[in-house]
């Protein structure tokens, strides 16, 4: 490994320093606006609700209830607890769903033919999200006396409580109806002529399902200048894969606003956010699966969004996510607010036919335009393209793997011709070392050395240059294994997930910068490394320098994949796979590079260069000037050094 590509491997990991602090002085810049953007709320609100309570102490000297309604609890207006416990059940040829009939909302969702990790040799379970009721919602109401109640408490009525979707029936209703006061009988009956209505309305082989909300009659029972209502929603989701760490750090919300732009609250970290601008839609979103509410005729018009931690203790639940979202209804005898759900899997190209943007959800570099431009236009569509051949998935990395260093063939072929010819240059430049052999002709030796190269028309930036060009590629897979559902769950050689890390050694406990395991992918995308700057290191021309300087530069050559080791070890093996077979492949170049180059004849070449008169640049001619003012800078302060 000669000293330009040590030089670019070290940009490459500083460009990877920078974009992980680009992104944290981002996310900071946020949660100051955010900051602001909250006090005001809170001001904002403070002063309503001093105005609310104005008006309630105003409308508690003036309203008249009726005498039967003051005489139930509020949540019983509306509640036929008749109904019983329980839920409503839905099935199409993706889902069952649960549905509570108190409450009338989602609260269980299992998706059919698709698993949750369980280990090696066990029995399958179902995937089932937001397993025991850990997802809920409900609706704010406020009574003509506005005596505010939660739909959290009322009874829903369905036809039936078992729906099976087909052609014909594709509909669940859950209406929620008021009471009405049977004197003579002593009792209540419902009013079925007035209902809150629920109305979701499902395809057989879509994970997406319409939800609309539909006001019926409602103005004798609502208060009649309340037209905007808030929805509550509040999910805890469940760790369904192996890497319990890595799935909850990147378990979020998501939303999009108004202006289209898609953003989400604090992976890492608890997060809150105020919205007074409307939002098209909100989801909780997990690794590999993802719950969304996408408005459909109107956005909703506010909301509060939550993203809070759970207890160190807990290990099953990745985060507590809250959504407060307003909307408005303009008629309550008849009006509705449309939605729809999706709940599924975070698969790019399913999202994306939705044509809403839900596929920024999968995290494939959108910050960067490049990185998202190779994912989306060529890394996607070839791994599609292979996958639609049933192929396994390790092949289908491996073709991908060849498919890019071919590729970049052009690239790498320069790298290496601008190595080889540096390193035919050997003689003439040990030459210049032992003509100038201390520390204090160090200027001297550079500028021999870049004369040197300029009549023998190497460039020493060619060799840095092609490998920063390389790295957007490398960084565009780092981003797009761990995010591709396509790898869940799909085994290889010894690898059960290629989506998570290939454990070949529980230690039992966590150790410090590498964890619990050992993953073996990585173990050999190490070796491999180290293999490759060993054999570099054997080819490489002459440095600059001392000889601490050059102990130095080994030691960094031989740290960097000491260091990858603790960094891909919680990776996706898919990843680490795809980095080991880059080696390889990048091994079989060099063999056939050293084959196809003749250096002795290329070293004729450039003698013969080096014969002919050297036409100087404008920079370079500069540079030589700026050298000729540092050295005579230098004798300058060497001379009045002697005199003191």
């Amino acid at each position: 490994m000669d000293k330009n590509t040590v030089i670019g491997l070290l940009l490459i990991f500083a460009l990877f320093l920078g974009f992980s602090f680009y992104q944290t002085s981002q996310v900071k810049k946020r949660q100051t606006e955010q900051e602001a953007q909250m006090t005001e709320e809170m001001a904002k609100k403070a002063e309503e609700t001093a105005n609310t309570l104005s008006l309630d102490a105003q409308s508690d000297t003036n309203k008249t209830a009726e005498p039967a309604a003051t005489a139930m609890a509020p949540a019983q207006r509306f509640s036929n607890a008749q109904v019983g416990e329980g839920d409503y059940t839905v099935e199409t040829a993706k889902a069952y769903y649960r549905f509570s009939k108190k409450g009338g909302y989602l609260r269980e969702i299992q998706l059919k033919d698709v698993y949750r990790y369980t280990p090696k040799g066990a029995d399958k379970e179902p995937l089932v999200i937001y397993e025991g009721g850990s997802n809920s919602m409900a609706m704010k109401l406020m009574l003509r006396d506005q005596t505010e109640i939660s739909t959290a408490d009322c009874y829903f009525v369905a036809d039936a409580d078992d729906l099976v979707i087909d052609a014909q029936h594709n509909k669940l209703s859950l209406r929620l109806y008021p009471n009405t006061p049977n004197d003579s009988a002593g009792c209540q009956t419902l009013n079925q002529k007035s209902y809150i209505e629920y109305l979701y309305t499902f395809s057989n082989d879509d994970y997406k399902f319409d939800y609309q909300i539909n006001f019926v009659n409602m103005e004798p029972y609502l208060y009649p200048n309340r037209r905007t209502f808030t929805m509550l929603w509040d999910a805890q989701p469940k760790c369904v894969e192996k890497n319990y760490d890595y799935e909850k750090n990147i378990t979020s919300i998501y939303y999009m606003d108004n202006g289209d732009e898609v953003d989400n609250l604090d992976e890492r970290k608890a997060d809150h956010r105020d919205f007074t601008s409307p939002l098209k839609w909100v989801s909780f979103k997990q690794q590999f699966f993802t719950t969304c509410l996408v408005t459909t005729d109107k956005p909703f018009t506010s909301g509060t969004l939550s993203v809070q931690l759970p207890d160190k203790s807990e290990k099953s639940v990745l985060k507590n996510c809250a959504a407060d979202l307003d909307f408005e209804v303009a008629d309550l005898n008849d009006g509705h607010f449309g939605m729809y759900m999706f709940v599924g899997p975070n698969q790019y190209r399913l999202l994306k036919d939705y044509d809403v943007k839900l596929e920024r959800q999968v995290p494939l570099g959108w910050g960067f335009f490049l990185l998202q431009w190779i994912n989306r236009f060529i890394i996607i569509p070839i791994f599609n393209w292979l996958e639609a051949y049933g192929l396994s998935y390790g092949i289908i990395i491996l073709i991908l793997t060849i498919f890019i260093k071919i590729v970049v063939l052009p690239v790498s072929y320069k790298t290496y011709m601008s190595s080889a010819k540096m390193r035919v240059l050997k003689p003439e430049i040990e030459a210049i070392n032992a003509k100038y052999p201390k520390d204090e002709d160090m200027m001297k030796k550079q500028q021999a050395t870049m004369a040197l190269y300029r009549s023998a028309g190497v460039k020493p930036a060619g060799g840095c240059v092609p490998m920063l060009l390389q790295m957007p590629i490398l960084i565009a897979m780092y981003r797009f294994f761990p995010a591709s559902y396509e790898l869940r769950q799909q085994p290889f050689l010894w690898a059960e997930d290629l989506s998570t890390y290939d454990s070949i050694w529980d230690f039992g406990r966590n150790v410090p910068l590498l964890g619990d395991h050992l993953s073996l992918f990585t173990i050999l995308m190490t070796i491999a490394t180290i293999i490759y700057t060993w054999l570099n290191q054997k080819l490489m021309a002459p440095t600059q320098g001392n000889k601490d300087q050059q102990r130095m530069m080994n030691i960094m050559m031989y740290m960097m994949p000491v260091m990858f080791l603790f960094m891909f070890n919680n990776f996706a093996s898919g990843l680490t796979y795809y980095y080991l077979l880059f080696n390889l492949a990048t091994f079989l170049q060099m063999f056939i590079f050293r084959v196809a180059v003749n250096e002795d004849k290329l070293r004729a070449q450039m003698q013969e260069t080096m014969k002919k008169p050297v036409k100087k640049s404008r920079w370079e001619m500069k540079m030589e000037e700026l050298q000729k003012q540092q050295q005579q800078m230098l004798k300058q302060q060497q001379q009045q050094q002697k005199r003191k």
